[in-house]
């Protein structure tokens, strides 16, 4: 059954926010929370996020603005970690508590018009690096944030997704070993576990695909409203200690 869950929603989740550049991770961590202890559901749920965007990666990389990337990404480096390891250092309980209350706020943002129509200057992309940095170690989410500073860059649809994409990397590659080596939970993990993860990746993979070939822009609105939805009640779930236990 964790199996046919977990691949099931990774399939779906990313084949239906290909195209949006954020809600994998906030799809698919709930189907993880079911199982792990909400940070170690975090570590897994990035893992697959990692993993998956690295796919993607590969599919547009020549459209990246590097210098975006580097400007954004190297502040988010250091950041990323203090977020993740600021998690770490917090009960398994109240890390559930900080993970739920994070998803609520983003959520409630999400339906605000104002929110969404929320940008920054390109001068301040160095600051945006930071907030996204911490806020993706901390919580997992920085999708909102990323698009918030990027959406001032002036790049066509394909550009903006591609340099998200290696933004985006730049954070799992460090918030994930700082995960490794601060949760305790982390070095009792088992082999069925692994391959959890494993198999989560595969189908995200498979949905990616799927998403390049049938999937359409017009989504996005209608994916930025599903993601938001189920942020509150996720975010929910984790604070009542309903999942993430």
């Amino acid at each position: 059954m964790d199996f046919l869950i977990i691949g099931l929603v990774a399939f779906g989740a990313s084949a239906l926010t290909l195209f949006s550049g954020f809600g994998l991770g906030t799809l698919l961590l709930p189907a993880f929370a079911l199982f792990f202890s909400a940070p170690i559901a975090l570590a897994a749920t990035g893992t697959v996020h990692l993993l998956n965007n690295l796919f993607k990666g590969s599919l547009v990389r020549k459209l990246v603005d590097w210098p975006t990337v580097l400007r954004f990404g190297l502040p988010a480096i250091p950041a990323a970690i203090i977020g993740a390891s600021l998690l770490t250092y917090l009960d398994t309980r109240v890390a559930a508590i900080v993970i739920g209350a994070v998803l609520i706020i983003f959520a409630v943002l999400e339906f605000q018009t104002w929110f969404q129509r929320l940008t920054f200057p390109k001068k301040y992309l160095s600051l945006g690096g930071v907030l996204t940095g911490f806020m993706g170690g901390l919580s997992g989410q920085q999708g909102a944030l990323r698009s918030m500073f990027l959406l001032k860059s002036d790049f066509d649809a394909k550009r903006y997704i591609a340099t998200g994409v290696f933004i985006a990397v730049l954070i799992d590659l460090v918030r994930l070993p700082t995960y490794a080596i601060g949760l305790k939970d982390a070095a009792s993990i088992t082999q069925h576990e692994i391959a959890l993860i494993g198999f989560g990746t595969l189908c995200a993979f498979a949905g990616a695909w799927l998403g390049a070939r049938y999937m359409k822009k017009t989504t996005i609105g209608f994916v930025r409203y599903v993601v938001a939805g189920l942020m509150l009640v996720i975010g929910a779930l984790l604070i009542l200690g309903i999942i993430g236990n």
